[in-house]
């Protein structure tokens, strides 16, 4: 509860700067109405975004989560997987909202991607035979009261404007970076349960870069809440990273590398 807390005190003071450096609404949604707006890294960036591709990517999800070895899972493990698999449909939700009051496309392509990040916990969750905290999920409903209190604060600041909007983006990165982060280092050692969150790490870092342009676009510019600035830097001023995600499957299709965004 307490990091929802201080989510909100960091969050009120970031979106005061955002209003007096902003571009009106209107012409954001014109330079939207006919993709002008989309930036270039936007255009570059390979992203799991498209539902065509979705169910061929959970294949290979649970194909390479399912290849790995069958381990103990201690209790911060399973602490981990209760977390992070909502903390990832937390993510999923918000941009879903975001997406569905402003309608740009960064937000509709990563909520695709933080899908396929919560169903990988999902896939090692049933390898282990473990309760699902969200299963049957409804958008904006979470069992852990911490992630409802984010949920619900992220969401109330980024119906104020579009540039809230991204600025929520890029906090929800920040706080899902500093998560994986510290999950990696102190609770995890099973190889497909790191493996994964290795994965759902780059995922985090290429979104946190994508949402890094579109503000810079605005002239806005984010301080990171959670990462330290040098890791923030680091992370926005490297290249886009491909990779292989998850395994290669027969079919040869790489969680990354399904759907290619176009010009």
């Amino acid at each position: 509860m307490l990091k929802s807390l201080l989510l909100t005190l960091a969050l009120a003071s970031t979106f005061a700067l955002v209003r007096c450096n902003k571009t009106t609404d209107a012409n954001v949604m014109k330079q939207t109405a006919d993709y002008t707006y989309v930036s270039p890294v936007e255009k570059a960036m390979l992203v799991e975004e498209a539902t065509d591709g979705i169910p061929e990517i959970i294949e290979c999800i649970y194909t390479c989560i399912n290849s790995m070895p069958v381990e103990d899972l201690s209790e911060s493990e399973i602490s981990t997987l209760n977390y992070m698999r909502e903390e990832e449909y937390l993510a999923h939700d918000v941009y879903v909202a975001m997406y569905e009051l402003y309608n740009v496309p960064i937000f509709n392509n990563i909520s695709n991607s933080e899908f396929i990040h919560s169903t990988a916990m999902l896939a090692i969750m049933e390898k282990y035979e473990l309760p699902d905290p969200a299963a049957n999920h409804e958008q904006g409903v979470f069992v852990n009261e911490e992630i409802q209190a984010l949920y619900d604060a992220l969401v109330e600041q980024g119906s104020a404007s579009f540039q809230d909007a991204l600025v929520v983006g890029a906090t929800i990165e920040d706080v899902d970076i500093w998560d994986l982060i510290d999950h990696l280092e102190n609770d995890v050692d099973n190889q497909d349960l790191t493996y994964a969150l290795e994965q759902l790490y780059r995922g985090s870092r290429n979104h946190m870069r994508a949402y890094t342009a579109h503000l810079t676009f605005q002239q806005i510019v984010y301080t990171p809440q959670y990462i330290t600035q040098e890791l923030y830097d680091e992370i926005v001023n490297s290249a886009w990273e491909v990779g292989n995600g998850f395994c290669v499957c027969n079919t040869g299709m790489k969680f990354e590398n399904v759907i290619r965004k176009t010009e």
